[in-house]
């Protein structure tokens, strides 16, 4: 790939993904094999006026060698010096960029259950730190492709046609090429998701609906005083930064254990390099109570059993059918890129920033109004081309969704 699109690249997660700001700090979560591409977005970092430019590598073999070697006890433990780098991080705010380039198979094989037992046991030391940070500074995830993930993409190509064509694939749905500014693109993309939210926000609805042939009938409760966000969203301190890219969602976070019916998943999920395929999950009360899969069934039991709030509901998401990464026709195997082909919900945590004034209002606020808790965020595709949503206020019905579309043009 060249490098000038390369550099356009790099320059658009830093601008308008995490929008780094003067004298801000920030963070890259990246891959050892990516080092010279965290080299650009660094650089275009510290020429937005980064003050520093912190380098977190990982590297999936060495992630399987930790868990089968270290102790549960080791595993379960929050070192003095890390938990001094959450306290820093609470309190410098820098902005966080994860370059997402991992193999979607590269963890089969390895313990579930002494990875779980592990993050149940070190998270109640790490969430008062995640719950300082929230909303409070920017961060962002993007992709590049690695040989391994790009196989698996495009399993008939060579390798360097895999990772071109993956290439390909990204820069397209991040709206980079040759010829464009892909900064006044991702500009226009926002204004249109402003558009999309204000007319979902102004019908206010009680709940939303959805049915497909596939065997999805499902109804989720929304919360009273929830509004519907998309694109961009803005920090405490007014820096406006694009989360995901790519993104072709409209999202809101449902009531917290209102929900029933089944949804069936229409596209295999990647968690924690592993692999998820043909599964469905039937909700009652709020909560999963049944669930299979045809590949990966422990691996999604070990998922919904990682604390209370992981069986219930923290996302709705609309995507038509009609989107740039649908079209494309391509199945990344990566949430980031899966999810914004397809209508999704996440099992797991909600968003504050789905609470109307959810600025002025502390994380426990939040909660009692509905968002859901969990040390989890997992997305699950369920969209379909014959899929109907459905909202209702005061039980009068206003179609969302006719055939995997929108139905109101805006």
């Amino acid at each position: 790939m060249k490098k000038t699109i390369l550099r356009k690249y790099a320059h658009l997660i830093a601008k308008m993904g995490a929008n780094v700001q003067k004298g801000q700090g920030v963070i890259i979560y990246c891959a050892v094999d990516q080092y010279e591409f965290a080299t650009m977005v660094a650089e275009e970092c510290y020429r937005l006026g980064a003050k520093y430019v912190r380098t977190e590598w990982n590297h999936q073999p060495l992630t399987k060698l930790n868990y089968r070697w270290q102790s549960l006890k080791t595993l379960s433990t929050v070192q003095k010096w890390e938990e001094e780098k959450l306290k820093f991080m609470a309190d410098d705010l820098p902005c966080r960029i994860h370059i997402l380039s991992s193999d979607p198979d590269g963890l089969k094989g390895i313990n579930m259950e002494k990875m779980q037992k592990a993050h149940m046991a070190t998270y109640p030391i790490t969430k008062p730190y995640s719950d300082a940070m929230e909303s409070k500074h920017q961060w962002t995830i993007a992709a590049v492709p690695s040989p391994a993930w790009a196989k698996k993409v495009f399993p008939n190509l060579s390798r360097s046609q895999a990772v071109d064509a993956l290439w390909n694939g990204i820069l397209q749905a991040v709206h980079v090429d040759e010829n464009n500014d892909p900064c006044a693109d991702w500009d226009k993309h926002n204004a249109d998701f402003a558009a999309r939210c204000q007319w979902l926000n102004a019908q206010k609805f009680d709940y939303v609906t959805y049915k497909s042939a596939n065997g999805t009938d499902f109804r989720a409760d929304l919360i009273p005083q929830g509004i519907w966000c998309g694109g961009g969203e803005t920090t405490k301190q007014g820096v406006y930064f694009n989360p995901n890219m790519p993104t072709e969602e409209i999202f809101t976070s449902p009531m917290a254990g209102k929900c029933e019916g089944k949804l069936v998943a229409t596209k295999p999920l990647s968690y924690q390099g592993q692999m998820i395929e043909n599964f469905w999950i039937r909700f009652e009360n709020g909560s999963a109570i049944e669930w299979d899969a045809e590949k990966g069934k422990e691996l999604l039991d070990k998922m919904l059993g990682m604390d209370e709030g992981a069986k219930k509901l923290g996302e709705l998401a609309l995507i038509p059918c009609d989107s740039p990464i649908n079209n494309s026709g391509i199945l990344y195997y990566e949430t980031l890129f899966d999810e914004n082909a397809s209508c999704h919900v996440a099992l797991g945590h909600g968003f504050n920033d789905c609470i109307e004034g959810h600025l002025e209002k502390t994380n426990e606020e939040c909660r009692a109004l509905g968002i859901n808790d969990s040390m989890i965020h997992v997305d699950f595709m369920i969209g379909a081309k014959d899929m109907t949503i459905t909202g209702y206020k005061n039980g009068k019905a206003v179609p969302i969704f006719v055939n995997g579309e929108w139905a109101e043009k805006i």
